[in-house]
């Protein structure tokens, strides 16, 4: 049989191993239990990421200065892995709050907004959203729909962006407008929005395929009205930002694919060693041997590409083409690790009693946010074009 902890080794030093086994705790502790009513009743556990802050897990890649813990790629991509291993929701939560709107600020604030927001993001205090998808600009961000307009020492915002995690709950966002011409690069422009500023609110929140305890919704602009105080950046480079954002953002999105697969292959060698069929446990017929084989191949690969692009973020490389690279794989790994576990499982993996009907459900998702496997080949291609 396979050997799960040998095939998904990670190389870790004593700080890695011990937020490993933080969030493995947590995550046995305050949501494996709950995971699956979440998912029915679709239902946000808002408690559950303040907890995680408490621990460090919503401001890990933030300096110690504003809160954080000051951490590496090569910790928050642990973390992510090992939470999305039991309730990918809460990996795709804890990640989006920690590498757009909180890492957004982090990167492009001057000191002023850094000391006055990153602490209670940081500390799970405050949940952070971020908005640049809008309803008819997906792919083409550049076509965004969403004004700002400049009035004396006051920005006036109108528009609607949608696909937002966090949407309805957040007590913040971070979200990009467009100032300039549509399809100009440079004329587009960041903000930060607390909740609560007059014209700023909620719409329909999403009712999803899966992914389902991690909350979706529309972010709602009508003639709200903020501070120049409130701009990130200078005028005009929000979608300069926005992107590299994002190729940060897309290891994130890798290490939650990591996860996902990692939690439906070990459901799938755990039940491959209880099924017997024919008077063997099932695992021991080449026809699901192989499909383990070829689980754990795969897994081993994203693995290897999502530690690299951490180590290459790390080391303070651009990022753009081995993120892209291993968002895509990563995401495409686990949507057929996860196909194959219900397969595994026969009958039992198409019903709710097992774990991996909703590991494929969760799956889809990593194919499609934060630019789908098609833009991930676009990106790449003209890295390797240039």
């Amino acid at each position: 049989m396979i050997e799960i902890d040998n095939i998904l080794r990670v190389d870790q030093n004593e700080t890695q191993k011990m937020v490993v086994e933080s969030a493995k705790e947590f995550s046995e502790q305050y949501i494996r239990p709950y995971f699956m009513e979440w998912d029915e009743a679709q239902y946000f556990p808002l408690e559950v990421l303040r907890k995680a802050g408490s621990l460090g897990f919503m401001g890990v890649l933030i300096p110690e200065t504003y809160g954080g813990v000051g951490m590496s790629y090569n910790e928050y991509i642990s973390i992510i892995v090992e939470i999305s291993r039991v309730d990918p929701s809460m990996g795709l939560s804890i990640a989006a709050h920690n590498s757009l709107a909180t890492e957004h600020i982090h990167l492009f604030g001057n000191e002023e907004q850094k000391l006055s927001w990153l602490p209670k993001l940081a500390t799970g205090q405050w949940l952070g959203a971020w908005g640049l998808t809008e309803p008819g600009t997906g792919s083409d961000a550049k076509g965004m729909n969403a004004i700002a307009k400049k009035q004396g020492d006051h920005w006036v915002l109108n528009g609607t962006k949608n696909f937002i995690t966090h949407g309805k709950s957040c007590d913040i966002a971070v979200v990009v407008f467009r100032d300039g011409d549509k399809g100009d690069s440079h004329g587009m422009t960041s903000f930060v929005i607390p909740r609560g500023t007059p014209g700023f609110s909620s719409g329909k929140v999403e009712n999803k395929l899966g992914m389902r305890a991690s909350e979706t919704a529309e972010l709602v602009f009508d003639n709200c009205i903020i501070p120049d105080s409130n701009r990130l950046g200078a005028i005009g480079d929000g979608f300069i930002q926005s992107m590299k954002i994002l190729d940060g953002g897309r290891i994130s999105i890798a290490a939650l694919s990591l996860g996902i697969a990692k939690g439906a292959f070990e459901a799938s060698v755990k039940y491959a060693k209880e099924r017997e069929q024919f008077g063997k446990p099932i695992g021991h017929f080449q026809g699901i041997g192989f499909k383990l084989a070829d689980m754990a191949t795969e897994i081993e690969a994203a693995r290897l590409l999502t530690f690299q692009a951490g180590n290459d973020k790390n080391q303070g490389k651009n990022v753009t083409q081995i993120g892209a690279m291993a968002k895509l794989f990563a995401s495409e790994a686990c949507v057929k690790v996860a196909n194959e576990a219900v397969q595994i499982h026969g009958g039992y993996g198409f019903t709710k009693d097992f774990p991996v009907e909703k590991f494929l459900r969760d799956s889809k998702l990593c194919t499609i946010g934060e630019g789908t496997s098609e833009i991930q080949k676009v990106v790449i291609s003209r890295n390797l074009l240039k």
